[in-house]
Protein backbone atom coordinates (compact mmCIF):
# COMPACT_ATOMS: atom_id res chain seq x y z
CA UNK A 1 0.00 0.00 0.00
CA UNK A 2 1.67 3.00 -1.45
CA UNK A 3 1.60 6.25 0.49
CA UNK A 4 -0.50 7.74 -2.22
CA UNK A 5 -3.23 5.84 -1.19
CA UNK A 6 -3.81 7.50 2.10
CA UNK A 7 -6.45 10.56 2.92
CA UNK A 8 -6.40 13.05 5.71
CA UNK A 9 -8.79 11.82 8.61
CA UNK A 10 -9.55 14.15 11.51
CA UNK A 11 -10.61 12.89 15.17
CA UNK A 12 -14.22 13.43 15.74
CA UNK A 13 -14.56 12.00 19.12
CA UNK A 14 -12.28 9.82 21.70
CA UNK A 15 -14.56 7.45 23.87
CA UNK A 16 -12.47 5.61 26.75
CA UNK A 17 -14.26 2.81 27.34
CA UNK A 18 -12.23 1.39 30.25
CA UNK A 19 -8.47 1.77 31.67
CA UNK A 20 -5.92 1.07 28.41
CA UNK A 21 -9.14 0.94 26.11
CA UNK A 22 -10.62 4.04 23.96
CA UNK A 23 -12.68 4.42 21.04
CA UNK A 24 -11.61 6.69 18.18
CA UNK A 25 -13.80 8.19 15.72
CA UNK A 26 -13.07 10.00 12.72
CA UNK A 27 -14.18 11.79 9.94
CA UNK A 28 -13.04 12.55 6.34
CA UNK A 29 -10.88 15.75 7.26
CA UNK A 30 -12.31 17.74 4.02
CA UNK A 31 -15.90 16.88 4.16
CA UNK A 32 -18.11 14.23 2.20
CA UNK A 33 -18.29 10.26 3.58
CA UNK A 34 -16.45 7.64 3.34
CA UNK A 35 -16.37 4.51 1.05
CA UNK A 36 -18.48 1.57 2.64
CA UNK A 37 -15.73 -0.70 4.17
CA UNK A 38 -15.79 -4.37 3.99
CA UNK A 39 -16.94 -6.35 7.02
CA UNK A 40 -14.30 -7.84 8.97
CA UNK A 41 -12.61 -4.69 7.41
CA UNK A 42 -8.77 -2.75 9.02
CA UNK A 43 -7.84 0.58 8.07
CA UNK A 44 -3.97 1.51 8.69
CA UNK A 45 -3.00 4.61 10.02
CA UNK A 46 0.50 6.29 9.44
CA UNK A 47 1.20 8.09 12.96
CA UNK A 48 4.28 10.67 12.93
CA UNK A 49 5.74 11.45 16.19
CA UNK A 50 8.83 13.72 15.63
CA UNK A 51 11.01 11.92 13.46
CA UNK A 52 9.47 8.85 13.95
CA UNK A 53 7.15 7.66 11.82
CA UNK A 54 4.34 4.45 12.61
CA UNK A 55 2.21 2.37 10.28
CA UNK A 56 -0.32 0.75 12.32
CA UNK A 57 -3.64 -1.47 10.69
CA UNK A 58 -6.26 -1.34 12.94
CA UNK A 59 -9.80 -3.12 12.91
CA UNK A 60 -12.93 -0.70 12.15
CA UNK A 61 -15.69 -1.32 14.61
CA UNK A 62 -18.41 1.08 12.88
CA UNK A 63 -21.13 -0.84 10.78
CA UNK A 64 -20.11 -1.22 7.21
CA UNK A 65 -22.74 0.64 6.56
CA UNK A 66 -22.04 4.03 8.18
CA UNK A 67 -19.60 6.16 5.79
CA UNK A 68 -19.60 9.53 8.17
CA UNK A 69 -17.28 7.76 10.65
CA UNK A 70 -14.89 4.89 10.80
CA UNK A 71 -14.49 3.53 14.45
CA UNK A 72 -11.21 1.76 15.79
CA UNK A 73 -10.44 0.74 19.69
CA UNK A 74 -7.41 0.81 20.45
CA UNK A 75 -5.99 -1.26 23.62
CA UNK A 76 -2.85 0.55 25.31
CA UNK A 77 -0.15 -2.14 25.21
CA UNK A 78 2.93 -2.42 27.89
CA UNK A 79 5.62 -3.49 25.90
CA UNK A 80 3.80 -1.00 23.19
CA UNK A 81 6.29 -0.12 20.12
CA UNK A 82 4.59 3.29 19.76
CA UNK A 83 1.48 3.13 18.58
CA UNK A 84 -0.73 2.61 20.70
CA UNK A 85 0.83 4.84 23.35
CA UNK A 86 0.63 7.68 20.70
CA UNK A 87 -2.93 7.30 20.10
CA UNK A 88 -3.81 6.71 23.88
CA UNK A 89 -1.55 10.35 25.25
CA UNK A 90 -0.64 12.22 22.55
CA UNK A 91 -3.70 12.37 19.96
CA UNK A 92 -6.82 15.00 20.61
CA UNK A 93 -9.88 15.61 19.14
CA UNK A 94 -9.35 17.99 16.14
CA UNK A 95 -6.04 16.34 15.21
CA UNK A 96 -5.65 15.57 11.64
CA UNK A 97 -4.05 12.03 11.10
CA UNK A 98 -3.43 9.72 7.30
CA UNK A 99 -5.31 6.79 7.04
CA UNK A 100 -5.13 4.69 4.17
CA UNK A 101 -8.48 3.08 2.69
CA UNK A 102 -10.23 -0.18 4.45
CA UNK A 103 -9.39 -3.36 3.40
CA UNK A 104 -10.37 -7.17 4.49
CA UNK A 105 -8.48 -10.14 4.83
CA UNK A 106 -11.16 -11.67 7.29
CA UNK A 107 -14.66 -11.25 5.68
CA UNK A 108 -18.06 -13.07 6.35
CA UNK A 109 -18.23 -16.47 4.20
CA UNK A 110 -21.06 -16.13 1.67
CA UNK A 111 -22.18 -19.77 1.72
CA UNK A 112 -21.90 -20.76 5.45
CA UNK A 113 -25.16 -22.21 6.81
CA UNK A 114 -24.03 -20.75 10.39
CA UNK A 115 -21.26 -18.56 11.39
CA UNK A 116 -19.32 -19.27 14.79
CA UNK A 117 -17.34 -15.93 16.47
CA UNK A 118 -14.95 -16.26 19.09
CA UNK A 119 -13.14 -13.55 20.23
CA UNK A 120 -10.69 -12.71 22.86
CA UNK A 121 -10.09 -9.36 24.29
CA UNK A 122 -9.26 -6.83 21.71
CA UNK A 123 -9.88 -9.31 19.41
CA UNK A 124 -13.47 -8.33 19.38
CA UNK A 125 -12.94 -5.44 17.18
CA UNK A 126 -13.05 -7.51 13.63
CA UNK A 127 -16.49 -9.38 14.88
CA UNK A 128 -17.91 -5.94 15.99
CA UNK A 129 -18.13 -5.17 11.78
CA UNK A 130 -19.43 -8.65 11.29
CA UNK A 131 -22.72 -8.35 13.63
CA UNK A 132 -23.98 -5.85 11.66
CA UNK A 133 -23.10 -7.46 8.43
CA UNK A 134 -25.13 -11.13 9.84
CA UNK A 135 -27.87 -9.31 10.70
CA UNK A 136 -29.04 -7.50 7.63
CA UNK A 137 -28.38 -10.89 5.82
CA UNK A 138 -30.79 -12.47 8.14
CA UNK A 139 -27.87 -14.83 9.10
CA UNK A 140 -27.48 -17.29 11.93
CA UNK A 141 -24.97 -16.56 14.22
CA UNK A 142 -23.19 -17.18 17.87
CA UNK A 143 -20.47 -15.41 19.21
CA UNK A 144 -18.31 -15.89 22.37
CA UNK A 145 -16.36 -13.22 23.97
CA UNK A 146 -13.69 -14.35 26.24
CA UNK A 147 -12.05 -11.70 28.70
CA UNK A 148 -10.68 -10.78 32.30
CA UNK A 149 -13.08 -10.52 34.68
CA UNK A 150 -12.46 -6.75 34.69
CA UNK A 151 -13.38 -5.79 31.04
CA UNK A 152 -16.53 -8.30 31.05
CA UNK A 153 -19.04 -5.54 30.92
CA UNK A 154 -16.98 -2.94 28.98
CA UNK A 155 -17.41 -5.96 25.99
CA UNK A 156 -21.11 -6.44 27.14
CA UNK A 157 -22.01 -2.75 26.59
CA UNK A 158 -20.15 -3.35 22.85
CA UNK A 159 -22.47 -6.33 21.91
CA UNK A 160 -25.31 -5.08 23.60
CA UNK A 161 -26.87 -3.29 20.31
CA UNK A 162 -26.70 -7.11 18.75
CA UNK A 163 -28.25 -9.11 21.54
CA UNK A 164 -31.35 -9.25 21.08
CA UNK A 165 -32.18 -12.68 19.77
CA UNK A 166 -28.98 -13.19 19.26
CA UNK A 167 -26.29 -16.41 20.85
CA UNK A 168 -24.04 -13.88 22.00
CA UNK A 169 -22.12 -14.60 25.52
CA UNK A 170 -19.24 -12.84 27.53
CA UNK A 171 -17.08 -15.42 29.38
CA UNK A 172 -15.46 -13.02 32.23
CA UNK A 173 -13.44 -16.14 33.26
CA UNK A 174 -11.77 -16.11 30.04
CA UNK A 175 -10.54 -19.57 28.64
CA UNK A 176 -10.88 -21.41 32.46
CA UNK A 177 -14.51 -20.85 32.14
CA UNK A 178 -15.08 -21.96 28.22
CA UNK A 179 -16.09 -24.74 27.37
CA UNK A 180 -13.88 -24.45 23.54
CA UNK A 181 -14.29 -28.27 22.55
CA UNK A 182 -18.31 -28.76 23.36
CA UNK A 183 -18.81 -25.74 21.93
CA UNK A 184 -17.19 -26.73 18.81
CA UNK A 185 -18.05 -30.14 18.62
CA UNK A 186 -21.74 -29.20 18.72
CA UNK A 187 -21.94 -26.93 15.50
CA UNK A 188 -23.59 -28.14 12.53
CA UNK A 189 -22.07 -29.16 9.32
CA UNK A 190 -21.82 -25.99 6.99
CA UNK A 191 -20.92 -23.92 10.22
CA UNK A 192 -17.95 -21.66 9.59
CA UNK A 193 -15.69 -20.43 12.18
CA UNK A 194 -14.06 -16.83 13.08
CA UNK A 195 -11.09 -16.53 15.44
CA UNK A 196 -9.47 -13.01 16.67
CA UNK A 197 -7.38 -12.83 20.10
CA UNK A 198 -4.05 -13.55 21.79
CA UNK A 199 -2.18 -15.99 19.61
CA UNK A 200 -2.44 -18.69 22.36
CA UNK A 201 -6.41 -18.19 21.93
CA UNK A 202 -6.09 -18.48 18.13
CA UNK A 203 -3.72 -21.31 17.80
CA UNK A 204 -6.16 -23.32 20.67
CA UNK A 205 -9.26 -22.70 19.27
CA UNK A 206 -7.76 -23.62 15.66
CA UNK A 207 -6.36 -26.62 16.83
CA UNK A 208 -9.31 -27.86 18.38
CA UNK A 209 -11.71 -27.39 15.81
CA UNK A 210 -8.68 -29.32 13.10
CA UNK A 211 -8.80 -32.29 15.84
CA UNK A 212 -12.75 -32.66 15.94
CA UNK A 213 -12.81 -32.55 11.82
CA UNK A 214 -13.32 -28.96 11.17
CA UNK A 215 -12.28 -28.70 7.21
CA UNK A 216 -9.02 -25.82 7.38
CA UNK A 217 -11.67 -24.10 5.10
CA UNK A 218 -14.13 -23.05 7.32
CA UNK A 219 -11.55 -21.77 9.88
CA UNK A 220 -10.91 -18.12 9.42
CA UNK A 221 -8.14 -16.30 11.60
CA UNK A 222 -7.22 -12.43 12.09
CA UNK A 223 -3.84 -11.98 13.48
CA UNK A 224 -2.49 -9.21 14.86
CA UNK A 225 0.66 -9.95 14.74
CA UNK A 226 3.61 -10.93 17.08
CA UNK A 227 5.10 -7.76 18.54
CA UNK A 228 6.83 -8.37 21.34
CA UNK A 229 9.97 -7.44 19.65
CA UNK A 230 13.70 -9.72 19.99
CA UNK A 231 17.27 -9.68 19.85
CA UNK A 232 18.55 -6.71 17.44
CA UNK A 233 20.07 -7.83 14.13
CA UNK A 234 21.07 -6.41 11.12
CA UNK A 235 19.54 -7.14 7.75
CA UNK A 236 21.63 -7.08 4.90
CA UNK A 237 19.41 -6.34 1.42
CA UNK A 238 20.97 -7.45 -1.19
CA UNK A 239 20.02 -6.53 -4.19
CA UNK A 240 19.85 -2.61 -2.98
CA UNK A 241 23.16 -2.72 -1.60
CA UNK A 242 21.60 -1.75 1.73
CA UNK A 243 22.18 -2.93 5.76
CA UNK A 244 19.61 -1.75 7.84
CA UNK A 245 20.32 -2.38 11.84
CA UNK A 246 17.00 -3.94 13.43
CA UNK A 247 16.48 -2.61 17.13
CA UNK A 248 15.14 -5.00 19.77
CA UNK A 249 11.88 -2.99 19.83
CA UNK A 250 11.43 -3.15 15.56
CA UNK A 251 10.53 -5.27 13.05
CA UNK A 252 12.52 -5.66 10.28
CA UNK A 253 9.63 -3.83 8.07
CA UNK A 254 9.67 -0.80 10.17
CA UNK A 255 13.70 -0.46 10.16
CA UNK A 256 13.72 -0.64 6.33
CA UNK A 257 11.38 1.93 6.39
CA UNK A 258 13.07 4.20 8.48
CA UNK A 259 16.20 3.72 6.28
CA UNK A 260 14.13 4.57 3.42
CA UNK A 261 13.09 1.62 1.43
CA UNK A 262 9.68 1.22 -0.04
CA UNK A 263 9.65 -2.74 0.86
CA UNK A 264 6.25 -3.97 -0.02
CA UNK A 265 3.29 -4.47 2.75
CA UNK A 266 -0.51 -4.41 3.40
CA UNK A 267 -1.92 -6.05 6.85
CA UNK A 268 1.83 -5.52 9.08
CA UNK A 269 -0.34 -8.55 10.83
CA UNK A 270 2.12 -11.66 8.73
CA UNK A 271 -1.44 -12.47 7.48
CA UNK A 272 -2.33 -11.44 4.08
CA UNK A 273 1.84 -12.35 2.58
CA UNK A 274 1.96 -8.84 0.64
CA UNK A 275 5.65 -8.59 2.37
CA UNK A 276 7.35 -12.35 1.69
CA UNK A 277 10.83 -11.90 0.97
CA UNK A 278 12.87 -14.93 0.24
CA UNK A 279 15.77 -14.67 2.57
CA UNK A 280 19.33 -15.74 1.30
CA UNK A 281 21.36 -16.73 3.89
CA UNK A 282 20.27 -16.56 8.12
CA UNK A 283 17.83 -18.34 9.82
CA UNK A 284 14.43 -16.91 10.96
CA UNK A 285 12.06 -16.93 13.38
CA UNK A 286 8.91 -16.77 12.06
CA UNK A 287 5.98 -15.15 13.72
CA UNK A 288 3.23 -14.81 11.16
CA UNK A 289 0.12 -16.79 9.97
CA UNK A 290 0.69 -16.96 6.42
CA UNK A 291 3.86 -19.20 5.62
CA UNK A 292 2.54 -23.30 5.78
CA UNK A 293 4.72 -25.65 8.70
CA UNK A 294 6.63 -26.86 5.10
CA UNK A 295 7.64 -23.07 4.53
CA UNK A 296 8.75 -21.91 7.88
CA UNK A 297 11.42 -25.18 7.90
CA UNK A 298 12.78 -24.57 4.63
CA UNK A 299 13.71 -20.94 6.16
CA UNK A 300 13.65 -19.60 2.23
CA UNK A 301 11.42 -16.77 2.92
CA UNK A 302 10.61 -14.06 5.46
CA UNK A 303 7.00 -11.47 6.41
CA UNK A 304 9.04 -9.01 6.88
CA UNK A 305 6.10 -7.30 8.98
CA UNK A 306 6.42 -9.71 12.10
CA UNK A 307 9.42 -12.27 11.73
CA UNK A 308 13.13 -11.51 12.76
CA UNK A 309 16.42 -13.31 12.51
CA UNK A 310 17.53 -15.50 15.00
CA UNK A 311 20.83 -14.58 14.62
CA UNK A 312 22.93 -11.28 14.48
CA UNK A 313 22.61 -11.18 10.76
CA UNK A 314 19.75 -11.88 7.67
CA UNK A 315 20.53 -11.39 4.03
CA UNK A 316 17.49 -11.14 1.89
CA UNK A 317 16.33 -10.61 -1.44
CA UNK A 318 15.31 -7.04 -1.63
Amino acid sequence: MSPAATCDVRVREIEPLAPGLKRFSFEPAHGGLFSTPPAGGHVMLTLRDGARVMKNAYSLVSPPAERARYDIIVRLVAQSRGGSAFLHHKVARGDVLEMAPPLSLFPVAATAKKHLLIGGGIGITPLLSHLPELKARGARYELHQLSVADEAAVFERLLAPFAAGAEIRVHGGGRAAFDMAGLLARQPLGTHLYVCGPRALMDAVSGTALALGWPKGKIHKESFGDTSGGLPFKAVLKRSGIEVEVGATQSLLEAMEAAGVAAPCLCRGGACGECRTPVIEGEVEHRDDFLSAEEKAAGTAIMTCVSRARGPRLVIDL
